[in-house]
């Protein structure tokens, strides 16, 4: 969706973002009380705290969480550059449901589209995916449960639903959903998408599945949730859980990557140290705070505007009465810009620290996929889903 003043699509996002509007625009629908309530607990901030705030086909997916039977999360990433923590956000999402219902995850590694709409080497994309897979594992997912999917390494799965999946999206479509496509590649990727979201019950059995992703990424789950609806597949459209985005730091739009362009401040890395971190958000975080300490505490921040302070709200501060006391103090000008900052450097720093020795003491990278591989059976029961014939050599 492209509007006066913001872009939101799968591959750009920019401008100050007017969330009721694409929820409008997509016909996603918002998230209730009601079913935010049946998110068992402890219910994370990012649900709980309406950072995730509109959903598709939620119900069905927390019906049979809740009820103990097979359900799915479907959660990915595009390794076109270092991990962020607008990236490492919703897989830390996904493991926090994996613990709590023992839901399979399946995470996708889409290197090819990747290939398709980013100025990088296969060589690069290659680079990439291997730091980001690292990255992946130090979030310590259950490798009895959850399968992580590379594109090109697992081209003999993937294609061959992505085949099968291509004559349901027919060009008109893609161009009314993506606008023109960059090339071939990229207008065949909605199948690979497909098959991606559709992997779960295509390997397990028909299931509900949930996707939580940003807002932006939900054209790849309509298009998907059409291909579902065909009798001939019997599979459940897949859910999803739309969210709105962290911050950049320097105010309104979405986290993006460092070498994207689209913000002058920089972005947080997963491979930030704690200086680092202290210095990007002091230098660079937006502040809600008036422009001297004496108007400061004469009348007060703004929390809703404030970058450290949003931070803290959508991921990095788990005690909600802490989080009141926090905006509270200041609006009442008690807490002082410099002094929220600190708290949000603070526990940002805390967390890529603890995710950083995660990952330093991880294993070969082949050594540690290997556990979350697709194992033969489960390429092979894939496959025979959409009536191929798994040829071995």
């Amino acid at each position: 969706m492209t509007d006066e003043g913001f872009t939101v699509t799968p591959y750009t996002v920019s401008g100050e973002i007017d969330y009721e509007k694409l929820l409008e625009q997509f016909g996603a629908d918002r998230l209730t009380d009601e079913q935010i309530a049946r998110f068992p607990e402890p219910r994370h901030p990012l649900v709980r705290r309406r950072v995730f705030y509109a959903e598709r086909d939620v119900d069905r997916f927390l019906r049979a969480a809740n009820a103990g039977e097979r359900h799915s999360i479907v959660t990915g990433r595009g390794p076109s550059g270092a991990m962020h923590l607008g990236h490492i956000v919703p897989l830390y999402f996904a493991k926090h449901v994996q613990q709590q219902t023992n839901a399979l995850v399946y995470i996708p590694f889409s290197d090819d589209e990747k290939y398709f709409v980013k100025d990088r080497s296969l060589e690069e994309i290659g680079a990439q995916t291997r730091d980001n897979l690292r990255d992946l594992l130090a979030v310590g997912f259950d490798p009895d449960r959850t399968r992580i999917v590379v594109d090109t390494a697992d081209a003999d799965v993937v294609y061959p639903l992505a085949v099968a999946f291509a004559t349901e999206v027919t060009q008109s479509t893609f161009r009314a959903t993506y606008g023109d496509p960059e090339n071939i590649g990229h207008s065949f990727y909605p199948a690979v998408q497909a098959a991606h979201l559709l992997l779960p019950q295509l390997v397990a059995g028909r299931h509900p599945t949930l996707v939580p992703i940003g807002i932006d990424q939900d054209p790849h789950v309509r298009v998907c949730r059409d291909i579902a609806a065909k009798q001939r597949y019997d599979l459940d459209k897949p859910g999803a859980l739309l969210s709105k985005f962290l911050p950049s730091l320097e105010g309104p739009g979405k986290m993006s990557s460092s070498d994207s362009g689209s913000d002058t401040a920089p972005t947080i890395l997963l491979s930030d140290d704690r200086d680092t971190v202290l210095e990007k958000i002091h230098t660079h975080a937006y502040s809600g705070g008036r422009s001297t300490v004496a108007e400061h505490r004469t009348h007060g921040g703004d929390p809703a505007v404030d970058v450290s302070y949003q931070l803290l709200y959508s991921f990095f501060e788990n005690d909600d009465d802490r989080l009141d006391r926090i905006a509270r103090e200041y609006r009442d000008g008690s807490l002082l810009s410099g002094e929220l900052k600190e708290m949000a450097a603070d526990a940002i720093a805390s967390f890529l620290d603890a995710h950083q020795r995660r990952r330093q003491q991880l294993d070969s990278l082949e050594t540690e996929l290997e556990r979350y591989r697709l194992t033969e059976r489960e390429r092979e029961a894939a496959h025979r889903r959409v009536g191929y014939t798994h040829l071995k050599p």
